[in-house]
């Protein structure tokens, strides 16, 4: 292989690489729609402490009693931490209230951040798919 061919092989491939970790990591708001929000009031089911970034999931009922489930986004755990929130903060069964939340693009019960009262009454701001990234 001529050293044309390997620098020009080289910077190819360096290129798609760098495209793929572009794709890998978007905006929230690509996915989540800042300009709509919801609020609902349920149960934790369960939660993802974790990174890149935290998922609670909240049981909501409707008007008629029928149950869905939501996995809601959150920041990623530092930026939590450093904002005074703690993984004890959150447990499997408290009733919290959840507003200002960013829904799913797609339709699904997904939302992204908000502001979560807690059990306690405690209120924390859990990201916002308008400037996290």
């Amino acid at each position: 292989m001529t050293r044309k061919l390997q620098t020009g092989l080289a910077v190819a491939l360096s290129v798609l690489f760098g495209a793929v970790s572009l794709l890998a990591h978007h905006s929230a708001s690509a996915a989540y729609d800042t300009g709509k929000k919801v609020t609902f009031k349920g149960t934790i089911t369960k939660l993802d402490w974790k990174n890149p970034h935290i998922f609670y999931y909240i049981n909501v009922a409707d008007q008629s009693g029928k149950v869905t489930n939501w996995a809601i986004k959150g920041s990623t755990p530092n930026q939590l931490y450093r904002s005074g929130w703690r993984k004890k903060d959150l447990n499997v069964g408290d009733t919290v209230t959840l507003t200002d939340s960013s829904p799913a693009r797609n339709g699904t019960t997904k939302a992204y951040g908000g502001t979560l009262t807690l059990a306690d009454g405690r209120k924390v701001f859990s990201g916002s798919a308008a400037t996290d990234r």
